[in-house]
């Protein structure tokens, strides 16, 4: 039979206590921050300490790229140009061409601090060229925007804001141009003066293929262009001592349109010097052969090109008819001088040459 057990007596029982209130194990308290989900590209990277930098430097828009050489007046005033700025989301490279290293460094250390750390140089032991020289600058930047700015050369302080603006808008544009104010200068007392102003191709509604067959119808100055051009053409021809500019602008309008960045108001300064030569001179003028030979060598190459595609029938028949085209043109205008003028025999011989160039 099974034993029962005997009931306690109440004095033999353990008194209860009131249930204790179970508690969570404690953790150590976070850092006031850490209930947030830290963004780096917001807050910016942790410090040794563990606090965290309150601001963040951006990434910079659009990569300048300056080429000079021994030409320590103009890179200063293109510095200065650069600095103005209203838009601060640059960099900018400046590529010495085998000139004198402590005068680009000089430069730079001129410029105020908040501008100083945006720019950087690369010097060359010998002279590479203008268009090597304009290569490592762009290899050497990283922005999606480019704009080569001649040392020589200014902007007005709301170029780049508006370019950039004008790029965001239309993100279709693969670049923009400026229309172009020639300064012409002369030096006076140390320091270049403007002495007369005048607008660079002013009759262009817009700049088209058409027209820049011719001749370059915009400079480096005035040109902001998205860095996925050299993706699609390459780097500038390092063959080319001049023009090399020209020859990009060419096929970037072979297969893109580009438009002005305002009507009328021109944002980017082309600076002019009449009769200054070596350092000082300007290649449009001091190298004025170069760019007679290189443009007559860039077309003859294209043209080489189309004749190995297509073969010289069309090529000879026009170049036939526009020779007998100005033959019929002289000669009606040397007809009418004879009626008109005892002066025609003089200025018949002179026009002929005129309409041979």
């Amino acid at each position: 039979m099974a034993r029962v057990p005997r009931p306690r007596s109440r004095r033999h029982r353990r008194p209860r206590r009131p249930p204790r209130r179970l508690r969570r194990p404690q953790r150590p308290r976070p850092h006031r921050l850490a209930h947030r989900r830290l963004d780096l590209h917001r807050h910016g990277p942790l410090t040794p300490r563990g606090a965290v930098v309150p601001e963040r430097v951006s990434e910079p828009r659009v990569a300048v790229v300056v080429r000079t050489k021994d030409r320590p007046l103009f890179l200063r005033r293109a510095l200065g140009s650069i600095a103005a700025q209203t838009l601060v989301d640059w960099q900018c490279v400046i590529v010495n061409d085998g000139g004198d290293p402590s005068a680009v460094d000089a430069a730079i250390e001129a410029l105020d601090e908040a501008h100083r750390g945006k720019v950087r140089a690369i010097h060359h032991e010998q002279p590479r060229g203008r268009w090597v020289s304009a290569n490592a600058g762009v290899l050497a930047t990283t922005a999606p925007l480019l704009v080569l700015h001649d040392d020589d050369d200014t902007w007005h302080p709301d170029f780049l804001a508006r370019a950039v603006a004008y790029l965001d808008r239309l993100p279709e544009r693969v670049g923009v141009v400026s229309r172009i104010e020639i300064r012409w200068e002369e030096l006076r007392d140390g320091t270049y003066e403007t002495v007369s102003r005048e607008t660079f191709q002013p009759d262009l509604p817009v700049p088209t293929l058409a027209d820049t067959l011719l001749f370059n119808r915009f400079v480096p100055i005035g040109f902001v262009y998205r860095r996925a051009l050299h993706a699609e053409f390459g780097l500038y021809d390092e063959r080319l001592p001049v023009i090399g500019d020209w020859n990009f602008n060419l096929r970037v309008l072979a297969k893109h349109p580009l438009d002005y960045l305002d009507d009328a108001v021109p944002y980017a300064y082309w600076h002019q010097r009449v009769g200054d030569t070596g350092d000082a001179g300007n290649s449009v003028i001091a190298a004025r052969g170069d760019h007679a030979k290189y443009d007559a060598l860039i077309r003859d190459e294209e043209l080489r090109r189309h004749v190995e595609e297509h073969g010289l029938g069309l090529v000879l028949y026009l170049t036939k008819f526009i020779d007998r085209r100005f033959v019929e043109v002289e000669n009606g205008i040397r007809g009418e001088l004879r009626q008109t003028s005892p002066l025609s025999s003089r200025l018949v011989p002179r026009l002929r040459r005129l309409l041979r160039r």
